[in-house]
């Protein structure tokens, strides 16, 4: 799968990290991003970094260009309202979508087809159009409510990957946790990546 465009949403579940380790390695490609956080999101990425995302989808664009030092043609930034923004047409589909992280309102929203706004519409465009939706559950433990939502979603081709983090590959940091997990979507989405040790490679840390 060759990507030139890729929609990236954040909810508010726990994993911000996640996020900006993915923003951080697909903008140092030249896929162009298409950026969408709720404000649950928002809240959630202020609690667990040192981002705080605020005012205008133009003045979240500025910051994520100037924390990531990029071209700012690299990164669209859209509200969750934003109705007229590519990511709501099937005319201007991007090539694949992640919702990293995925809180279980949202898991709902995308299964039952609501679009209630432009990460569920963003979604729901996606699976239509028959791309690749990655979505990252962050929650536990799941429900039977949720394990049959993502069982009707898996169903229709998403790609439902938890943060579930291997250890074998030498944990030291926070941060191996963080690029094991990421590195999982980036193989999702065909993105050759070498962040993350793989099974059976030299560089892993041996099992006793």
């Amino acid at each position: 799968m060759s990507l030139k465009t890729l929609t990236i949403a954040m909810t508010g579940a726990s994993g911000a990290p996640y996020t900006l380790r993915l923003l951080e390695i697909c903008l140092q490609t030249d896929i162009h991003i298409q950026f969408i956080c709720s404000q649950p999101g928002q809240i959630v990425l202020g609690m667990e970094s040192d981002l705080k995302l605020t005012g205008s989808p133009q003045k979240i664009q500025q910051q994520l260009t100037a924390r990531f030092d990029t071209d700012p043609s690299r990164i669209s930034v859209f509200a969750k309202d934003q109705w007229t923004s590519p990511a709501a047409s099937g005319s201007s589909v991007a090539d694949a979508m992640v919702v990293c992280p995925c809180t279980m309102g949202t898991l709902a929203a995308i299964a039952a087809g609501t679009s209630e706004n432009l990460i569920h519409r963003a979604a729901d465009v996606i699976i239509k159009e028959r791309k690749k939706l990655i979505l990252v559950p962050r929650e536990t433990p799941f429900s039977s409510i949720h394990l049959e939502n993502m069982l009707k979603l898996s169903n229709l081709g998403v790609v439902i990957l938890p943060p579930n983090p291997g250890f074998y590959q030498g944990v030291n940091e926070v941060s191996d946790i963080v690029d094991f997990v990421v590195a999982r979507i980036l193989d999702q989405l065909g993105i050759e990546n070498e962040i993350s040790p793989r099974w059976g490679s030299p560089d892993h840390s041996s099992i006793g």
